[in-house]
């Protein structure tokens, strides 16, 4: 399951997307656009920063931006940056690889297999969609879709 702190991420990201490259926001503007507790977003954007998916400027007109294009800038990578390996159980990952304690033959076990192919499904969707393909009304559009199928 997708964290708040991978989904507000991945909001204020989409903020950032959509202004002119190089121009920093101010934390207060991404949060009141993005709808996302400010203290909360200040700790996310410094581990979007230490992972290298925007740069700060400091100053009056300081703020955050993208290190790279939306383009460059994948949902995967920024969900793996905030929570970890796609996969729903270790033995499944590929970044996060451990062996269950309680598994007889790898494989052949249903579970790991089963576990392995949501992990790529997840990783094809999320890895295949840049900031750049989407949009905060996108997004909505996506959801609302999603609710009435």
């Amino acid at each position: 399951m997708l964290s708040q702190k991978a989904k507000y991420a991945l909001k204020a990201l989409l903020v950032l997307a959509e202004r002119a490259p190089g121009v920093p926001v101010q934390v207060a503007d991404l949060s009141e656009q993005g709808n996302i507790p400010r203290k909360f977003l200040e700790l996310i954007m410094l581990e979007l920063k230490k992972h290298g998916i925007v740069h700060s400027q400091r100053g009056k007109h300081g703020g955050y931006m993208l290190a790279s294009p939306p383009a460059e800038i994948s949902f995967g990578a920024v969900v793996r940056a905030m929570d970890g390996p796609l996969a729903p159980i270790p033995c499944a990952s590929l970044t996060g690889y451990r062996k269950c304690a309680d598994c007889r033959n790898e494989k052949t076990c249903a579970v790991r297999i089963m576990m392995r192919r949501v992990r790529d499904a997840a990783a094809e969707i999320l890895d295949g969609t840049s900031l750049a393909d989407m949009s905060i009304e996108d997004l909505d559009n996506l959801e609302n879709q999603s609710l009435s199928a």
